[in-house]
């Protein structure tokens, strides 16, 4: 039987997502601190755009690093989804029919939302 989350969109999560809503429990420790680190870079690379707007700097440098900072979001993305592939997802198609068709939903609707 699925579980009923806050989303509609949201099958049951297989690495044991709250009753409450939606914190995932049992993430890898050392992929967390990866995202972590990336994302403080990536926060780094945010400020350093702001500081070349506000400078006035050459547009095409402006659009070379937010090109960079494009595709290391789009690597912390990638690290999310492997990692929800790996655990929720793989436990929940497991658990049954109406687990894996919510979380095959699911997957689509991240699919579509990645590719805007």
């Amino acid at each position: 039987m699925a579980t009923t989350t806050p989303d509609a969109d949201s099958a049951h999560c297989g690495c044991g997502m709250d009753a409450e809503g939606r914190k995932a429990h049992g993430v890898d420790p050392d992929i967390k601190a990866g995202n972590l680190t990336r994302l403080r870079r990536i926060e780094g690379q945010v400020r350093g755009l702001q500081r070349m707007v506000e400078e006035d700097r050459y547009c095409a440098d402006v659009m070379t690093q937010l090109s960079s900072v494009q595709e290391a979001l789009r690597s912390v993305g990638r690290e999310l989804m492997r990692n929800h592939l790996k655990h929720c997802a793989t436990s929940a198609i497991k658990s049954g029919p109406a687990d894996a068709d919510a979380m095959y939903d699911e997957l689509i609707n991240l699919m579509y939302r990645s590719i805007r």
